[in-house]
């Protein structure tokens, strides 16, 4: 299977359809999105995951409730309804309100359009967050790229490839994108328990875009940073702060905690969408607790825990500014003080989109 084949999202301007990427790597299945409710579940159960991926298809969705309800005498509140249930699908990742509430204030600022072209100006936004992403990545990637050699080798936690964005990815993007370019790397891939996506997903993206990839045990990362087999750590984010912390998969916190014990660089990679400016520090990142099933059997034949046991199930943690060397946007790597620096980075991509 070759995952550089694979689109996670498709949109032929009506019609949504997403890739169950809770299948994966065994079975390719898509299915189809009619409305905000079908929606809710894939992003609930996680057939589409990923920030920037939450994002893309959540704006489409919002586009398709439009045409469903604009006939309507309640149109606006119905909407209104459509932006909120969609956002609470996943708290942590600010990419599905970001993307949301820019649908949503465009349909508030042209509601007195006429329906053909207030439709056509929603459809037109969805496309719009679905090329931006795509551009926006590639751009991290070249970005990314410059903070390695040809021969590094790199741990990543969780997936930040094409799955979760897309075009190159994140976390993932300047690995793929050197290697299409003749470098070399060595990716150690943590699982990322308790979903698997780096056993599932990440390991696929990487053997199918020829990047030579070994996939370890969340607790197996104490071990090859120790060995000197990681020169840098990259990984994606969900939420950051506007001081710099950062909501990514639980576990990245402990990463980069071991990086940093070892004078190991660590980045996050993440679109600038990825930044919520309004969120002061990572005390203020609502963490998102999920089912306790997906510890005790979700990836077992049979139940691995005792019936009755207690189960703490966290879906990200933050990793505080102090410990990431850097933020790879499309603008650039943002170093500390990040406060300062990343205000200055949404001044460059507005000077840069007003061209």
């Amino acid at each position: 299977m070759n995952s550089k084949k694979l689109e996670n999202i498709i949109f032929d301007g009506e019609k949504l359809t997403v890739l169950d990427q809770t299948l994966l790597p065994s079975e390719v299945k898509y299915i189809d999105i009619p409305d905000a409710a079908a929606l809710y579940e894939a992003i609930k159960s996680l057939r589409v995951r990923g920030a920037p991926a939450i994002g893309i298809s959540a704006a489409y969705g919002y586009y398709i409730e439009a045409v469903s309800n604009s006939d309507k005498p309640d149109f606006e509140s119905r909407m209104e309804s459509v932006r909120d249930l969609l956002i609470s699908a996943r708290p942590t990742a600010v990419n599905l309100s970001w993307a949301v509430n820019r649908m949503h204030n465009l349909l508030i600022k042209n509601k007195d359009f006429g329906k053909d072209k207030l439709l056509d100006a929603l459809r037109n936004e969805a496309i719009n967050i679905h090329n931006d992403d795509k551009r926006n990545n590639l751009r991290i990637s070249e970005a990314g790229l410059t903070l390695l050699k040809d021969g590094f080798g790199v741990l990543t936690h969780c997936n930040a490839g094409p799955l979760a964005t897309s075009g190159y990815g994140t976390a993932l993007g300047p690995l793929i994108l050197g290697s299409e370019r003749g470098m070399k790397f060595h990716v150690f891939a943590d699982e990322t328990r308790p979903l698997l996506q780096g056993a599932r997903l990440t390991s696929l993206e990487l053997i199918s875009a020829g990047v030579d990839v070994t996939l370890i045990c969340d607790s197996m990362a104490n071990q090859v940073m120790k060995e000197g087999r990681i020169n840098a750590v990259f990984t994606g984010a969900d939420r950051i702060a506007s001081n710099g912390d950062a909501a990514n998969k639980i576990g990245t916190n402990s990463i980069a905690v071991l990086a940093d014990y070892y004078g190991i660089p660590f980045y996050m990679l993440a679109p600038l969408s990825t930044v919520d400016m309004d969120c002061v520090c990572g005390n203020d990142i609502i963490i998102e607790q999920r089912a306790l099933e997906e510890i005790t059997q979700l990836h077992y034949k049979k139940r691995m825990a005792p019936e009755g046991v207690k189960v703490y199930n966290p879906a990200f943690d933050v990793t505080p500014h102090e410990l990431i060397k850097g933020i790879v946007t499309e603008e650039g790597i943002i170093r500390p003080p990040f406060n300062e620096n990343l205000k200055a980075a949404f001044e460059r991509a507005r000077q840069r989109r007003s061209c």
